[in-house]
């Protein structure tokens, strides 16, 4: 069962106490109980506790998605300015999904938030999900899938740019608006919880008729911790990288323990696939199957070519499916899943797959130097100068044929002018959300790929323990 909840002002001060100071809090308030307790909460914990050097700031998110949700916005931006606390609104514009509404008003808030918090000059960002979103979560986890689900997670790196943090997530809903109708202080009930065509008020619902559907989290939490580092060491011990875009698991690292070759080898395919999420269950079992298998052979799954010889398991972008990128002067942009790209030339620029321009990838394999190199080179009319020694070839080519190419008006950049184009590796399932639990497998895949480390959590101590 679910630890006993924590007190909502308990769980403040403990996350106060935990942060690394001086810092400057960017709190997102919708003006809904969880957030609206949240800003109070914080503000009455700064208060009592200068010396710690700790300032609020807040914003709104108007998703513009219903008629008077300007009018939210304002009233939350008044309860702000009566506390003394800074606010900025801010409204995501534009044309609207007819699908995935819930995913799409996710994404962009967060992205809205990182900006406010890149205005205001603020170190972290802190949301007021509580225990109540978790439960709701977990089950909803349950019904798709027979793995452990570890939730929502406490602490999320956004962009690579914020940790997103959720001091309340251990708190009831219940008991923050106890506390706020003890301050007198109204909330706003967004009509949208009560609409069942969410799958989440559903199971809301559900979970308010019976008490009992609850789930110890802490397990699990400890257990995506532990594959973490474990998945790190897999790497150090049984991966290599070659030219920055053909991977390869030694053959000790396939019997290795299923756990942990499930954890690492998900996220490698999705990496290598340009994927936000890892495989689905199915298609693991699959994968897991033929990469402990005796058998040498090939399967694509996931957008990755598997590819099973005697001296280990070869991954590659499958080179279908790859559509063009186009940047002009000053944009940027992520191609493929796979590589994020700035275009710093006077020019505008395409990114395509190698093989895109031309049948014959082989002219590409004739230009590998016999030097190895840690580093690679796009693909410019000066050919691709990757130094890699003793692979397969019909593995490399393949690998090559997925590079990204820079052309302007269709023809390739010089090598000149690919210099003037920002282009590294980017990681689908954690350079946009990194939960805590992935940090030291993503940052370990980091240095593989010889690209920045993630930001480190903005906190002294974890559950009281230092960090």
């Amino acid at each position: 069962m679910s630890p006993e909840p924590t007190s909502p002002q308990l769980a403040i001060h403990q996350f106060l106490t935990s942060l690394q100071r001086p810092a400057r809090i960017l709190v997102a308030i919708s003006g809904g109980s969880d957030s609206t307790g949240l800003l109070l909460l914080l503000d009455q914990a700064v208060r009592a506790v200068p010396h710690l050097k700790i300032s609020l700031c807040a914003a709104t998110v108007d998703h513009a998605l219903r008629a008077g949700s300007a009018d939210e916005a304002r009233e939350v931006a008044a309860l702000c300015a009566s506390l003394g606390i800074p606010h900025t609104i801010v409204i995501w514009q534009g044309d609207k999904p007819k699908t995935g509404i819930m995913a799409a008003a996710r994404e962009a808030r967060y992205g809205l938030l990182a900006t406010a918090a890149t205005d205001i000059k603020a170190d972290l960002i802190v949301t007021g999900h509580t225990l109540d979103d978790q439960r709701e979560t977990l089950q909803m986890r349950e019904m798709r899938t027979e793995q452990v689900s570890s939730g929502i997670a406490d602490a999320v790196l956004f962009d690579r740019r914020f940790w997103i943090l959720r001091p309340l997530l251990f708190s009831t809903r219940a008991d923050i608006r106890a506390f706020l109708k003890e301050r007198g202080v109204p909330w706003i009930d967004d009509p949208s919880n009560e609409d069942t065509k969410y799958e989440r008020v559903r199971m809301r619902r559900q979970l308010s008729a019976d008490a009992g559907m609850e789930k110890d989290i802490s397990a699990a939490w400890e257990e995506r911790l532990a594959l973490s580092s474990r998945g790190a060491e897999w790497l150090d011990r049984h991966f290599r990288l070659h030219g920055g875009l053909l991977g390869q698991v030694m053959p000790d690292g396939l019997p290795q323990d299923r756990a942990v070759l499930d954890y690492a080898l998900a996220r490698l395919a999705a990496v290598f696939g340009g994927q936000p999420f890892a495989p689905g269950r199915g298609h693991m079992e699959r994968i897991l199957a033929f990469a402990t298998g005796s058998k040498p052979g090939r399967m694509t799954a996931g957008r990755v070519v598997f590819d099973l010889r005697h001296d280990g398991l070869y991954l590659a972008r499958e080179s279908r499916g790859i559509s063009p990128l186009v940047l002009r002067r000053g944009e940027a942009g992520v191609w493929d899943g796979r590589f994020y790209a700035r275009n710093g030339s006077a020019a505008s620029i395409e990114i395509q797959a190698a093989a895109a321009h031309t049948q014959d990838t082989s002219r590409f394999i004739e230009l590998i130097t016999a030097e190895t190199r840690g580093d690679w080179i796009p693909v410019t009319n000066t050919g691709m100068r990757e130094c890699v020694q003793r692979l397969p070839k019909s593995a490399w080519k393949r690998a090559i044929a997925s590079a990204p190419a820079l052309s302007a008006e269709e023809s390739l950049l010089s090598e000149e002018s690919a210099r003037m184009v920002e282009l590294t590796p980017y990681f689908a399932p954690f350079d946009r959300f990194l939960t805590r639990f992935d940090f030291i497998f993503a940052n370990r895949l980091s240095a593989v790929f010889a690209t920045a480390p993630y930001a480190r959590l903005p906190l002294r101590s974890i559950d009281g323990k230092t960090i």
